[in-house]
């Protein structure tokens, strides 16, 4: 998403009270796992248990600053660099029918003008680096939006009116999907997702009523699309907060409009009372992953249970604070949010893989919060480094007694787990040391042990003792990348199939285990 208004974004529980709820419900595990780790501080990974698919539904997509930023090399910079970190496939962002795009006019007689010159350069330069998009339509062409021109508080200010005439807006559509299918193929756009709108419950649409105005938009939408081709894939509602998904789906169902999945948006300081429709606390901890399982209830027990849903923002904050988003915190809290999401969704997308991002004006200074993996000048945040390290995690998942490990098994044998030991921003906490124990297995197995905390893949410290500089100089820059490089593992053969395990705070340890020989 984006930086939400105050207006917006309720902020009824203090930071205090968020604090001890999770002192309190820090120790609760997901998906029925015991909320004790087994034996003193030891973790028992069985290697004869049986395992369940672990598809690595969190990296398949990030979102990013809006369409007209996929022009710059930064950004696509940025891109190769996350793709080759996680091998993510999407990436989806605003804007793709704004002024600064240039598709839709109007000529001197009145009639649409359609030009598709940026469309093509962005479509092919994701294309290109091996990602393809998740088509947000967003926002309003100028020359299309209803009178007066309504517009959202970004700094490029997007148009969210609905359209002046819903005839043009049915043939800017088909228009767009006829030229991406004879520009792409519709081999190749039958891959792509199209997603109708961003967050029309909030601020970024100005139909009234929102949901009525927001539903007839998308089923114009979606049967605009459907008529150029059934194989293109649309969805909606792209809601904030998780909202609107049982009302859509039942709206769908009975009216006939085309869906192929459901998508909507969550982030951890997202106030229950509007997202669950109550005032009791939930911690920023359990808060993504507590609305994941909520529409996930929804969508079983709507008319269309079998519909995919895929979170296309997703993020600790959806504020710049640099205690979460440019913090180690992000490496706990991402590998916690796997293992409590783990099968509930399709697909999710961290808002954003870069801080080349201008919701609120110009990057300011190097960490000021962005949402971003890279930060300007191409600085790899510690967030990064986690992503990159929980890509090494396998495909199947093995079953374990504690809420802070992750364990998983390669299609080799290889065992790769995760542990962590998360604190809040603001607070501060002990190191944890832990065991990890392998069940099952023969004499001789060695641990390659990857890290990301404060001395282990993060500039954080080399940008404080340089003094924060706001414009890093070249040198100082090419320090801090070789302050954020994760260098080789540490190799340590196990004793009695026992690995200790000491863990900072905020610290991530990504664990391999190779069986002799291996």
């Amino acid at each position: 998403m984006n930086l939400r208004k105050e207006s917006l974004r309720s902020f009824a529980a203090t930071a205090a009270g968020v604090v001890a709820l999770v002192l309190a419900l820090g120790s609760s595990a997901a998906r029925g796992q015991s909320a004790e780790e087994t034996g003193p501080n030891a973790v028992t990974i069985d290697l004869r248990a049986a395992t369940t698919p672990f598809p690595h539904f969190w990296e398949r997509m990030f979102g990013s600053g809006r369409a007209v930023l996929a022009l710059r090399a930064a950004y696509l910079h940025d891109l190769r660099e996350v793709h080759e970190a996680t091998g993510f496939g999407y990436v989806r962002f605003h804007g793709i029918f704004d002024r600064g795009v240039g598709l839709y006019q109007l000529g001197p007689d009145g009639k649409p003008l359609y030009n598709f010159s940026y469309v093509d350069q962005i479509y092919d330069g994701l294309l290109r680096n091996h990602v393809r998009p998740f088509v947000e339509l967003s926002f309003m062409p100028p020359d299309l939006a209803a009178p007066p021109a309504v517009h959202q508080g970004f700094w490029y200010h997007p148009v969210v009116s609905p359209p002046k005439s819903w005839a043009l807006w049915d043939e800017f559509i088909t228009a767009f999907a006829r030229h991406l299918v004879a520009r792409y193929g519709i081999e190749e756009v039958a891959k792509w997702y199209f997603e109708v709108w961003n967050e029309p419950n909030l601020d970024f649409w100005a139909g009234a009523p929102k949901q009525a105005t927001y539903f007839a938009l998308y089923d114009h939408t979606a049967r605009d699309l459907k008529a150029v081709s059934p194989l293109i894939r649309v969805g909606g509602p792209s809601t904030a907060q998780s909202a609107w998904v049982p009302a859509f789906l039942d709206h769908a169902a009975r009216d006939h409009v085309p869906v192929d999945f459901v998508s909507t948006h969550i982030y951890g300081q997202d106030p229950p009372e509007n997202v669950f429709g109550t005032d009791a606390p939930v911690p920023l901890t359990r808060m993504v992953c507590k609305a994941v399982a909520m529409v996930h209830r929804q969508v079983e027990q709507s008319p269309l249970p079998h519909l995919p849903i895929i979170y296309s923002e997703f993020n600790a904050t959806f504020r710049n604070d640099p205690q979460f988003t440019d913090s180690l915190f992000m490496g706990p809290w991402m590998a916690d949010t796997i293992r409590q999401c783990d099968g509930l969704t399709y697909m999710m997308s961290y808002w954003t893989f870069s801080d080349v991002f201008e919701e609120q004006g110009v990057v300011k200074r190097p960490f000021y919060g962005g949402f971003g993996l890279i930060a300007e000048d191409d600085l790899p945040k510690p967030a990064f480094n986690a992503f990159k390290l929980l890509h090494r995690l396998g495909h199947q998942r093995i079953p374990v007694a504690s809420p802070t490990v992750l364990a998983t098994k390669r299609a080799d044998g290889t065992v790769v787990t995760a542990a962590w030991n998360l604190v809040l921003p603001g607070e501060t906490g002990a190191a944890k040391q832990i065991t990890l124990e392998l069940a099952g297995a023969e004499a001789g197995w060695r641990a390659y042990i990857y890290r990301v905390d404060q001395t282990h893949g993060s500039l954080l410290d080399a940008y404080q003792a340089m003094g924060s500089p706001r414009y890093p100089t070249p040198k100082q820059i090419a320090e801090l990348r070789r302050a954020a490089a994760l260098g080789p593992p540490q190799v340590v053969p196990l004793a009695g199939n026992r690995l200790p395990l000491a863990l900072p705070p905020n610290g991530l340890a990504v664990v391999e285990f190779h069986a002799p020989g291996k």
